[in-house]
């Protein structure tokens, strides 16, 4: 099989890192890629946002199958344009990406469906009427950016003050772009938040393991939010209980109302969660695999990535079964000094060859281009290092001994990573046993 992946953060490292390893694979290659990535697939330098650009590529490369990474191709609707040329892609068609693509539509949809997620204030196209129905919600205060903000079209506002700066930021300043031209005004929930991402064939579902992320910048979940700056994955991070409340009551329920509105859903579709006092509630839908999430995803995995997308694409994900390695593993991310603001890129990176020794270490490039025969820093989020073990602590001690490896001038990094996650763990191992 050849395969073509869309994008080129630590997300798309991660995935042509496991699709390497299938048995199946003859070649891949990475539009565009990056420096890492380069070691394990052809980089192509064609932007992963211009759809034309796209096709073009693949009609000269012919791929047996395409894989998108990022969200801004799906919801520009590359999936369209290669079916109409008979090029297979996994990913969702433009309609379908509209769950990521626009918050109002994804929140329209689950109040038709009557999937569980947080009361709506409402979705307003001025900042005069969002800032003045700010006088009649409880407090604190979600809002969001209707369209795609790479993560940071989000704010949890405890004050009036805090979530009227967010709005004008958004719809008068337009700081995250076109992306914030509408907004939508949520009651904020409270509980534990979890990634749970699925991939699914229209009608079949795959589960992933489930997984968290750590949005805030700073450790504690402090400073502004990212595209995330790590994740965790863990046996018993849900018991089986609630994993069946969230395949029963939210995700079977999304793809059967999608089905129902005449758009079969094919591809990842991941569920943000709050794990609240009254169960499970949907905070958001991406129409991809999440980032960091999928680093610590393809670290676990113990079945044939390859073959599990081309039963996604053909219908047949009804008959493959996966599997997952015990333990845990977990990601984080090294950024650029001022990340998520402002930051400068050419920094030299320094240990890479020195972690590569280490067992169940994987270093997946987000943000790298090679100068000559080193890796220089060219994005915000710079690396994600990645370590698996017998449990969370293990996975925790192993990535930190990585990180401690890495240099590049003005790196940071969370030091938490993981950190609640192993007396949540504790816990319910111990009411289990009781």
């Amino acid at each position: 099989m050849k395969i073509l992946v869309i994008g080129g953060g630590g997300r798309e490292h991660a995935l042509v890192w496991r699709l390497q390893q299938s048995p199946v694979i003859e070649k891949i290659w990475c539009a565009p890629g990056n420096g890492g990535i380069a070691e394990h697939a052809e980089c192509v330098p064609v932007d992963a946002g211009d759809v034309d650009a796209l096709v073009a590529l693949a009609q000269r490369l012919k791929p047996d199958l395409t894989v998108a990474g990022p969200e801004a191709p799906l919801v520009a609707g590359v999936r369209d344009e290669f079916a109409s040329r008979g090029l297979r892609l996994v990913g969702p068609s433009q309609r379908d990406a509209r769950l990521e693509g626009s918050k109002i539509f994804a929140k329209e949809f689950m109040a038709r469906c009557g999937i569980p997620t947080a009361t709506s204030y409402g979705a307003f196209d001025s900042s005069r009427e969002a800032i003045a129905t700010l006088d009649a919600v409880d407090w604190p205060v979600v809002v969001k950016a209707d369209g795609l903000c790479a993560g940071k079209g989000v704010l949890v506002a405890g004050t009036r003050s805090e979530a009227e700066n967010f709005i004008r930021r958004l719809m008068e300043k337009r700081e995250l772009g076109s992306g914030g031209s509408r907004v939508l005004l949520e009651k904020a929930l409270e509980g534990d938040e979890l990634s749970f991402i699925i991939l699914t064939d229209g009608q079949a579902i795959l589960p992933m393991a489930p997984t968290r992320d750590h949005k805030r910048v700073f450790d504690a979940d402090r400073g502004p939010n990212t595209g995330g700056m790590g994740a965790y994955s863990a046996d018993g991070m849900i018991p089986a209980e609630l994993e069946s409340v969230i395949l029963d009551k939210i995700v079977r329920p999304t793809i059967a109302g999608l089905a129902s509105e005449r758009l079969p859903y094919t591809g990842f579709l991941y569920f943000g969660l709050m794990l609240t006092a009254e169960g499970p509630k949907v905070l958001e839908y991406n129409c991809r695999l999440g980032d960091p999430e999928t680093q610590p995803l393809m670290m676990r995995m113990d079945f044939d990535l390859a073959a599990a997308l081309h039963a996604a694409a053909s219908q047949t994900l009804d008959h493959f079964k996966p599997a997952w390695k015990r333990g845990a593993s977990v990601c984080v991310v090294m950024a650029s000094g001022g990340y998520p603001g402002h930051y400068e890129t050419g920094k030299s990176i320094k240990g890479l060859d020195a972690v590569k020794a280490l067992p169940n270490v994987a270093v997946f490039h987000a943000g790298t281009r090679r100068d000559a025969n080193t890796f220089v820093t060219g994005g915000g989020r710079v690396l994600g290092v990645t370590a698996a073990g017998a449990n969370l602590e293990e996975a925790i001690r192993m990535v930190y001994a990585a990180v401690e490896r890495i240099h590049f001038e003005g790196a940071h990094f969370r030091t938490d990573i993981g950190a609640k996650g192993i007396g949540k763990l504790r816990a319910a191992a111990e009411a289990t046993s009781g």
